[in-house]
């Protein structure tokens, strides 16, 4: 082995690699071989929303949305991966995506957003946005994408997130709580936080106690912190922790109605209570929906579990017709 040659400094589920020369090897398959299952019932197609970055959505609506008059609710999943790894394209978010839009009856926006290391926080964060705010666009276009805005219904917004794609979600309803006025003529109705990615210089019981065999540990959750918050910043960044010092006050905010979800088994689930606990406090509308014993990510792991492809679809249904109806 030549000395000079750069040595591997972090390895993120064999999908990303860092050297010590500064350089990074990434593939754009998923470390694990699931298979999409595609029963017909749902249509899709992607789209660029942001050329600058060469970003794109995948958007999805069941067969059946083309004979109906019925406008869909409008429903934003965004993937986790650490801010470092994940894509609208694995297999793994295909498929989660094709239940939402078949089981909810909705339209779905799948969005990518860029990727750290080389590209840091809050680079996500302002490519969630910046996918909302396409969609705003098009339900203001002359010229829009009428395979979106014939059965779109822009009134009936939701944005949900799984892991990183929960925290975005987080700071999604922050800035949109401030600048409410300016998302017309799009209502988001609530937000769904599904095991969301917060962290903090302090540990939780749940980190510290957590098993170095879980599917997301310790060691893992410190490597995507490493490798995606800004330089020289900490764990208690406002777009990390929520209730940092740096942080907005959260019960000065207006946020529409947020669902989090968490595994029991998760060793972010102290803090994801935590967040729901506090907003309780400060007088916010908040489900906080706990699955004895399941991991983090577990209705990505293992989507056709009881759990993954029952109980938690219902429970997002159901928080969705709530907020459509009120």
């Amino acid at each position: 082995m030549n000395p000079n040659s750069p040595v591997e400094m972090e390895e993120v589920r064999g999908v990303l690699r860092v050297y010590s020369d500064g350089s990074i090897v990434r593939s754009s398959k998923p470390s694990f071989d699931v298979p999409v299952h595609d029963d017909g019932s749902v249509v899709w197609k992607d789209v660029v929303f942001d050329s600058t970055n060469n970003l794109s959505l995948r958007l999805y609506k069941p067969i059946s949305a083309s004979s109906s008059a019925k406008k869909l609710p409008t429903f934003y999943y965004i993937h986790g991966g650490g801010f470092c790894i994940g894509s609208r394209s694995w297999p793994n978010c295909q498929n989660y995506c094709f239940r939402l839009a078949s089981q909810l009856q909705a339209l779905i926006v799948s969005p990518d957003y860029r990727l750290a290391p080389e590209n840091r926080l809050p680079a996500a964060i302002e490519d969630g946005y910046t996918a909302v705010k396409w969609l705003q666009e098009q339900a203001t276009s002359e010229n829009p994408d009428t395979w979106l805005t014939d059965v779109a219904d822009f009134e009936h917004v939701f944005i949900s997130g799984d892991s990183a794609g929960g925290n975005i979600a987080h700071n999604l309803a922050v800035r949109f709580g401030v600048e409410d006025a300016e998302q017309k003529p799009i209502r988001v109705r609530g937000y769904i936080l599904l095991a969301p990615f917060f962290g903090g210089t302090v540990r939780s019981k749940s980190e510290a106690e957590g098993p170095v065999e879980a599917f997301l540990n310790l060691e893992l959750i410190g490597r995507f912190w490493r490798l995606s918050i800004p330089e020289d910043s900490t764990t208690d960044h406002l777009l990390v922790n929520p209730f940092g010092q740096e942080s907005k006050d959260l019960e000065l905010v207006s946020l529409a109605p947020i669902l989090v979800v968490v595994g029991g088994g998760d060793l972010l689930k102290d803090r994801a209570k935590h967040y729901a606990e506090k907003l309780k406090e400060f007088g916010k509308e908040v489900e906080y929906v706990e699955f004895e014993g399941m991991q983090h990510g577990f209705f990505t792991i293992n989507p056709n579990s009881e759990d993954s492809n029952s109980k938690l679809m219902q429970i997002i249904k159901r928080f969705v017709s709530v907020q459509c109806s009120g």
